[in-house]
């Protein structure tokens, strides 16, 4: 499984090291849901929402981000999300992936459709007619997909997205943050991450809860939670339950 990851996803955190964090332990001042990268497994999402109404019902659930691509299900994931963030029943986060694909919308990045892009654009029934690497119906897909999201009311939607949310002492962001810096006043690093992030503590205490960087099982550390599992390739989606004087409860499909 370990070579699987490293292989397959091709983004390796690097281990922890240098000083040590010091804090209390995660103390959120309600009770809350975190729940890892998805990628495009709407089934798997389902099953981890049924989870979490038979073992967590009614707490705030937030997502960390990466909902698209590299699964089959892009758009059935993003039309299951949207109306319970405006419900209020759920806080989405932005990930790197809803950038790439944001980007791709409006005409930029062609990168992204090696990255799943392909899936998430045959999830909506478009780019038939391109490769990773482009084609002659990359212009046609930039403005397909741009359409196909404002139809849905999805584009304004996930361009408003927040990259981060924060409770007492536990902020969740999709790929960590820079630990020099107010995670408020910070925007790339929470979606693309920091070399620093693994290395160095954060003076503030904060505990942050992440995705980005795929693990076997779930991870703790001093300071850090890791739940992205790679859903996409193993079939495991996992969550986080944070209470007030409680330890961390994991959840997974």
């Amino acid at each position: 499984m370990k070579n699987l990851i490293l292989n397959l996803f091709g983004k390796r955190a690097p281990g922890a090291a240098g000083a040590a964090f010091v804090g209390e332990a995660p103390a959120p001042e309600t009770a809350f849901v975190a729940v890892g990268d998805i990628h495009g497994r709407d089934d798997l999402l389902v099953r981890m929402l049924e989870r979490i109404e038979d073992e967590a019902a009614g707490l705030p659930i937030v997502f960390v981000g990466d909902y698209v691509d590299r699964g089959e299900a892009s758009a059935a994931v993003l039309r299951r999300l949207k109306p319970m963030c405006d419900d209020g029943r759920a806080i989405c986060l932005r990930g790197n992936h809803e950038e790439m694909m944001l980007d791709f919308a409006r005409g930029k990045y062609p990168r992204w459709l090696a990255y799943g892009g392909l899936q998430t654009l045959a999830s909506f029934g478009l780019g038939a007619d391109i490769t990773e690497t482009g084609g002659t119906g990359l212009e046609a897909a930039h403005a397909d997909l741009h359409d196909a999201l404002e139809a849905d009311g999805l584009l304004a939607w996930l361009s408003d997205l927040p990259r981060h949310w924060q409770s007492g002492n536990v902020a969740v962001t999709h790929a960590g943050a820079d630990p020099a810096r107010p995670i408020a006043e910070q925007s790339n690093s929470l979606t693309n991450g920091h070399p620093d992030f693994f290395s160095a503590p954060r003076p503030d205490g904060t505990w942050i809860v992440h995705g980005h960087y795929i693990r076997e099982t779930h991870e703790i550390h001093p300071g850090r939670i890791a739940i992205d599992t790679g859903a996409y390739a193993t079939g495991q989606l996992t969550a986080v339950v944070l209470a007030p004087d409680s330890p961390p409860r994991f959840l997974a499909t």
